[in-house]
């Protein structure tokens, strides 16, 4: 057996701005990892975990550093001590599982002993701005998005939320606090949202400060984002959140994340998938996962300029799997 392993960055321009509490981003580059064996080649691709410290290249350089174990025929298994969780492992991952399914000719989920993927409801993100803009945003997203994902910040966030109920009286509504609630009180902030139908909110305080949720009993239920990456958060997560979002950079792949799934569930905690800014190849896994999910957020593509040949298709906000290919 001959392997091995190639990763580039690449970069691709966002639709507009994609803005949250923390800044805009106009583009977002992304790590492509290959590997090659008996003239297959698996591909996988990571974004980078602003919020970890990640950067591109600090991706780019964790993937390759695992070039020569992947060619002396590491597996996805060895990869959970050979990288920690985040982009890098998490494009590796993806690639070993692509190639595996292309040498094996069989869909990835029938590796992952899972039932062909059928079609799930993926959230809009209507990004962060004055309740006038977010209003006018909702408005031109609501014909096709039947669920939207507001981005907030804390203060104001009333007002941005009563803004996108006017602009979509009929949409189902997420919020995703991005932890900016963590010097607030969070059972008044969402009581304010709950007359907007909102049915989720994700991450209200900063990772490491859950503890303020203890005997928090909030009207709306609350989901770990930050706060949650792959399975050694769960137990911290436990009587404070009513939900996980599970994201494939996070967890480090598609192999932590269906563990996560699995242990969640029997935890009793709802999940969300949701994902980084990414195309359709970043995507494709995280639909996997996505199958017993209660709440999805896989738009990345969506909020790019444009997205890869072959792509994941979307039809008013529901992502279908491929017809015929090694993810669907």
């Amino acid at each position: 057996m001959m392997r091995s392993l190639s990763a580039r960055i690449e970069t691709w321009p966002v639709a507009g701005a994609f803005t949250i509490a923390r800044g805009a981003k106009t583009h977002v580059d992304l790590v492509v990892v290959e590997i090659r064996e008996e003239g297959c080649v698996g591909r996988g691709e990571g974004t980078a975990i602003y919020y970890h410290g990640e950067s591109a290249e600090s991706v780019l350089t964790q993937a390759m550093s695992v070039a020569a174990s992947v060619a002396d025929g590491a597996e996805r298994a060895d990869l959970l001590q050979l990288l920690p969780r985040g982009a890098a492992r998490n494009a590796v991952d993806c690639a070993l599982w692509d190639l595996e399914a292309k040498l094996e000719r069989r869909p990835v989920w029938a590796l992952a002993g899972l039932r062909r993927l059928a079609p799930v409801q993926s959230a809009f993100t209507i990004s962060l701005a004055d309740p006038g803009t977010m209003e006018a945003d909702a408005r031109a997203a609501a014909d096709t998005y039947p669920l939207l994902k507001l981005k907030l910040a804390g203060a104001g966030d009333v007002e941005r939320v009563a803004a996108v109920r006017r602009g979509a009286p009929r949409a189902r509504l997420i919020v995703d606090a991005n932890e900016s609630w963590t010097d607030r009180d969070v059972v008044a902030e969402a009581a304010a949202l709950l007359p907007f139908g909102v049915e989720l909110i994700e991450q209200p305080v900063r990772a490491g400060c859950d503890d303020l949720l203890d005997n928090v009993d909030s009207p709306i239920p609350l989901c770990a984002d930050e706060s949650c990456q792959d399975r050694t958060d769960l137990a911290r997560c436990a009587g404070r959140y009513a939900a996980i979002n599970i994201k494939l950079d996070k967890a480090g792949g598609l192999t932590e994340a269906l563990a996560l799934a699995s242990s969640a569930h029997a935890m009793k905690l709802d999940l969300m998938v949701g994902c980084m800014l990414s195309t359709s190849l970043g995507i494709a896994p995280a639909m996997l996962v996505a199958q017993t999910a209660k709440w999805v957020d896989i738009d990345g593509p969506l909020l790019l300029a444009r997205d890869r040949e072959c792509s994941v298709s979307f039809e008013r906000g529901v992502a279908l799997p491929p017809d015929a290919g090694l993810w669907g």
